[in-house]
């Protein structure tokens, strides 16, 4: 397999020298990881005690790896990736809501995104995550098979209308959409509401992709069940694939309530989770769509050269490339030269909702071993390219 992810000047091509300098100069300070845990401390604060720190944030990190505060805000960002055949996804990244209100929000942001999608070849997907639409609390005690209150069945009915309502929409408009996984304790409650709607609006095409995070070492046989349900009650499963975000939190979780941790037990295994698992959707295409959303340059070319031997065309719609906005833009834009369907996460929200997102990139980055160094170095090598 051609090795494709150092061509730096095709990874930056819509990078400003400015633009290149000022990612060089974020990446160094989130290497730092003391520096990181200031910094996100210092910023919780800025904005609690309701601080002007907002153009700050915006100057730097907001605008590396966000969008914009709202949609029409991401489109010249959306409009000049796709010039190079990199893809958008808007992500409309607000956490930790409470109350219907907020709920209710976000439901009519993402159905204006769908609204967006159809018009627009740039967005090919709409995303959410679980916890947009219903209390982490109520899936928790969901999964969990709990009882509910009276008041809390009324919560619920009003948490799967709305999944099922975007779910509708999307159909209607024959667009896919990704519903983002979270953590282990409230997934099982989610994954349920998935399944049932893959059931209902996957009879033809994948239009319903769910999310397994595959540092869990129980993900792979829940794939290969989804598959086999899937193939017997005939609905095609949609899945995005990625490793995962909460790790720290989950292993924290595990030993405190003393049951075993649903992480792998060491980063090789989780790799190697995430290929077989990969292996096992390209295998099985006709049935399973798959959103490889990955950093990991690897893993990309493992499925690179699936793609190639199973004689499967790089712009086949049911294999897609992600990853996030702001990083590997030698993954994304590479892959895109060749042909292949690349989509970038692109963020967006009020500039204080988005900081909960914003302050997890940069922990990941300082917690997941090389990633921050591998984006140095190749900031590093378009930076003198430029120069000579």
């Amino acid at each position: 397999m051609t090795r494709i992810f150092e061509d730096t000047a095709t990874a930056f091509a819509l990078k400003s020298d400015s633009e290149l300098d000022r990612a060089y100069f974020l990446f160094k300070m989130i290497a730092n990881e003391p520096l990181v845990r200031i910094g996100t401390a210092m910023t919780n604060f800025a904005i609690k005690a309701h601080l002007p720190v907002e153009s700050l944030i915006r100057a730097t990190v907001f605008d590396h790896f966000c969008g914009g505060v709202n949609e029409e805000d991401c489109l010249p960002i959306v409009d000049k990736m796709f010039e190079k055949g990199v893809c958008s996804v808007l992500d409309y990244s607000v956490e930790g809501k409470e109350g219907d209100d907020p709920f209710d929000d976000a439901l009519k942001t993402i159905l204006k995104i769908l609204d967006f999608v159809k018009e627009k070849d740039a967005i090919p997907f709409a995303v959410f995550k679980p916890t947009g639409f219903g209390r982490f609390a109520l899936y928790e005690k969901v999964g969990a098979g709990e009882a509910l209150t009276t008041e809390e069945e009324q919560e619920w009915q009003r948490v799967k209308n709305r999944f099922d309502k975007v779910c509708q929409k999307a159909y209607e408009l024959d667009v896919s959409l990704l519903i983002d996984g979270e953590e282990s304790w409230m997934q099982d409650a989610a994954d349920q509401l998935v399944e049932d709607l893959m059931r209902k609006y996957n009879t033809k095409k994948a239009i319903v992709f769910n999310t397994i995070q595959l540092y869990r070492w129980d993900r792979l046989d829940y794939l290969k069940q989804l598959h086999e349900k899937g193939s017997k009650e005939g609905f095609i499963v949609g899945l995005k694939a990625v490793r995962g975000a909460y790790m720290e939190k989950e292993n924290t979780r595990a030993k405190e309530k003393g049951y075993p941790t649903p992480i792998c037990a060491s980063k090789e295994a989780t790799d190697k989770n995430f290929d077989t698992a990969i292996k096992y959707m390209v295998e099985n295409i006709a049935t399973i769509s798959t959103f490889a959303g990955t950093h990991n340059e690897e893993s990309s070319y493992r499925l690179m050269q699936l793609m190639d031997e199973a004689n499967i065309s790089p712009s086949d719609t049911r294999i897609w490339f992600g990853q996030l906005f702001g990083m590997s833009d030698n993954i994304s834009f590479n892959l895109a030269a060749k042909g292949y369907n690349v989509a970038k996460y692109l963020p967006f929200g009020p500039v204080r909702d988005v900081m909960p997102y914003l302050i997890r990139r940069a922990e990941e980055n300082t917690s997941v071993a090389g990633q921050t160094t591998r984006e140095l170095a190749l900031l590093k090598k378009e930076k003198k390219r430029r120069k000579l």
